[in-house]
């Protein structure tokens, strides 16, 4: 039951200390690919090192909106000429985010859709998905891929409405699910997976962060999306085998992954 966690951070610190432990609990676990974000130009050489040992890793770059302080305007001239000598599988983590208080309005707001819909362009410019964070700011996501016919890719850790979903699907991108759904408490995102259609999901650990509901307070970590898968299933009537092949095969129509299984 090969499974693909379409969003994991193992290259940031807190997988420092046992980085190919949790590499191979994750291969145990029937984790057949990871999809590896970048958050910052700052972590691009690193991903790239690591990526390139590991036939099961595949890597995104971009600059996540949350650590706008660390980034320059001119990152995102070197992310195109990053991407012009360092294959990738996505631009990402890219987006926007509306709850981080210094951030949502005002100026810094105006330099996130800058960075945002600068980064989309680079993205369609190499004939790439995006990976997309989108905090309280999915209709302003929407709203940019809109704009931009034939752009598509994952939106990470999906929490809006069925309306929001099908406009993202009518777009051609996937959404992605993780920690949250196991939630019991989490009544409308999980009626939401358990409505959508099967091309629409993929599978995401988000590791470090987002834990499921057994690992609350734990890092998170790649080995832990079986259990995601499961509760998905759960959720959706249908067996656990279903929903990994099923999520598996659109993580590799997204973003043009090979079969390592």
């Amino acid at each position: 039951m090969p499974l693909i966690d379409t969003h994991v951070h193992l290259d940031v610190s807190e997988f420092a200390a046992d980085r190919d432990q949790a590499l191979a609990r994750a291969r145990a676990a029937g984790v057949a690919a990871q999809v590896v974000p970048a958050i910052t130009r700052a972590h691009w050489q690193g991903l790239a090192q690591l990526v390139a040992g590991h036939r099961d890793l595949f890597p995104a770059y971009g600059l996540h909106p949350v650590y706008l302080e660390s980034h320059a305007e001119a990152d995102v001239e070197a992310l195109d000429a990053w991407l012009a000598e360092h294959p990738a599988v996505a631009v990402g983590e890219i987006g926007l985010d509306g709850y981080v208080d210094d951030i949502a309005s005002g100026a810094a707001w105006e330099r996130q859709w800058r960075l945002f819909t600068a980064q989309l362009d680079v993205a369609l410019n190499h004939r790439l998905p995006v990976i997309i964070h989108a905090r309280r700011a999915l209709d302003h996501v929407l709203k940019a891929l809109r704009q931009r016919p034939g752009l598509t890719g994952i939106i990470h850790s999906f929490s809006g409405s069925r309306q929001q979903a099908d406009q993202a699907l009518g777009q051609g991108c996937c959404l992605g699910f993780g920690g949250p759904v196991t939630y019991p408490r989490a009544n409308r995102l999980r009626k939401l997976v358990a409505g959508l259609p099967d091309e629409a999901l993929v599978l995401e650990t988000d590791a470090p962060d987002q834990p499921s509901v057994h690992h609350r307070g734990e890092r998170n970590e790649p080995s832990f999306l079986p259990e995601i898968a499961a509760c998905v299933a759960e959720l959706r009537g249908v067996p656990v085998a279903k929903v990994a092949e099923q999520t598996a095969a659109n993580a590799r129509r997204i973003l043009a992954l090979p079969d390592v299984a």
